[in-house]
């Protein structure tokens, strides 16, 4: 089975993409390799988004917040699918994708920028990875090999 290489942005790459990557990585299809990266990157990944990754079955040792260039490279792995979680990314400039992926906009609010309770902070992170989780499993129904930019965008209004 193919599998299908999914970036995720966000501007810092600490807390929304980060849930994209790991959420990706371990979709019960097997179809997705995630990645995540900003456009500044912070310097850390949000512990919240790195214990939700860690119980989702992601390696925790591999998260870290990191640049889009990274992506832009000749050597890089090539981009499926490239989606905007958050709306600062999704109106930046975006590096040359090598491959010409698909590409959509999944917006989310911010969760690190909730105030309250660990329980409710949690709750925000949660209400994200059950967003993101369901158009990514609304993307694995689909015919990928078929899917263009306009399919992918029809996913959030699915979601």
């Amino acid at each position: 089975m193919k599998q299908y290489n999914i970036l995720f942005l966000c501007t810092h790459n600490s807390a929304r993409s980060v849930l994209g990557e790991a959420l990706a990585s371990t979709h019960p299809s097997g179809k997705f390799i995630g990645y995540s990266a900003g456009s500044t990157p912070g310097t850390s990944v949000n512990p919240i988004a790195a214990d939700i990754a860690e119980e989702l079955g992601m390696d925790r040792t591999l998260l870290r917040s990191k640049s889009w260039d990274e992506f832009g490279l000749v050597d890089s792995p090539k981009m499926d699918f490239i989606v905007t979680v958050c709306d600062n990314a999704a109106g930046e400039v975006c590096p040359f994708w090598p491959g010409q992926p698909a590409t959509a906009h999944w917006g989310f609010p911010d969760p690190s920028q909730v105030q309250g309770t660990d329980l409710e902070k949690k709750a925000a992170f949660n209400e994200v990875k059950n967003g993101l989780k369901r158009r990514l499993d609304i993307l694995a129904s689909m015919p990928l090999e078929k899917l263009d930019s306009m399919s992918l965008k029809e996913i959030h209004s699915k979601a």
